[in-house]
């Protein structure tokens, strides 16, 4: 069997530590960036629906939002109907780095697919979405605190 977890581990870590050296004059480190792009892209989302989104956990998400409100990249809002709940939103500082995120992501989406046909990227694209859904599947059942049987 083909170790692609492997392979796609060490592109999620080499683009990470590319975003991270880039990122650094914005005081956008350890992934930060990829919170901030969801709130741009979905003002007023919660912490715990933005925590599924990305696929950690919920004090992994705390933790990253803490800092980014810390920075004043975003700000937590109550909501109209239930005082418990805070929306995240971006501030005017998040809203001006979001252009540069989305360039050198999709600089970084050009690299990766340079030399393949646009047929050749729609399928590595769906093929990925298959496995991200599989994976999902199992992330669900974990996270629920059921243990996988291999």
């Amino acid at each position: 069997m083909k170790e692609i977890l492997r392979e796609i581990g060490m592109i999620a870590r080499a683009l990470d530590s590319i975003s991270n050296i880039e990122f650094k004059e914005y005081d956008l480190t350890k992934g930060q960036y990829l919170y901030l792009v969801r709130i741009c892209e979905n003002p007023g989302i919660i912490q715990e629906k933005l925590a599924e989104m990305i696929k950690v956990d919920r004090t992994t998400a705390a933790r990253a939002i803490s800092k980014l409100e810390i920075s004043g990249f975003i700000e937590k809002k109550d909501d109209n109907h239930n005082k418990k709940i805070k929306k995240l939103f971006p501030t005017e500082k998040g809203i001006n780095v979001y252009p540069l995120i989305r360039r050198e992501n999709d600089y970084s989406n050009s690299v990766a697919l340079e030399g393949f046909s646009e047929r050749e990227a729609e399928t590595i694209f769906n093929l990925l979405q298959r496995v991200r859904i599989n994976i999902e599947k199992d992330w669900e059942f974990v996270k629920k605190g059921k243990q996988r049987n291999y």
